[in-house]
């Protein structure tokens, strides 16, 4: 069963242009590790601290396997170490969703 996990992040809205950072590095690792990547979102109006961003997998043991991936990455590393060094995450939530097919 196909997987999507849809993970919000509650931003420093003071640091939003290092949060775009980050999640533009992402653009090249996820894939690379293994994630099929539908995108990252960033505030534009209305609320100013919540991003999300939304990958899918074949399966939860893909899902794994990426995370395994992503510990073995370089620049994967370096990208969380940015997000530690610079705290403009305050909170990340991931919810794991599956697509609802209409009946035939």
């Amino acid at each position: 069963m196909a997987v999507t996990v849809f993970i919000r992040y509650q931003i420093d809205p003071h640091q939003r242009e290092q949060f775009e950072q980050y999640a533009t590095r992402w653009l090249s690792i996820i894939p690379r590790c293994g994630g099929d990547l539908i995108g990252y979102f960033m505030p534009h109006e209305g609320t100013n601290n919540i991003a999300f961003g939304l990958v899918s997998f074949d399966s939860l043991a893909s899902y794994e396997r990426y995370r395994a991936s992503l510990r073995s990455d370089a620049e994967s590393r370096s990208n969380f170490a940015f997000a530690e060094e610079h705290k403009f995450i305050l909170a990340e939530e991931r919810t794991f969703l599956r697509q609802m097919v209409a009946p035939a």
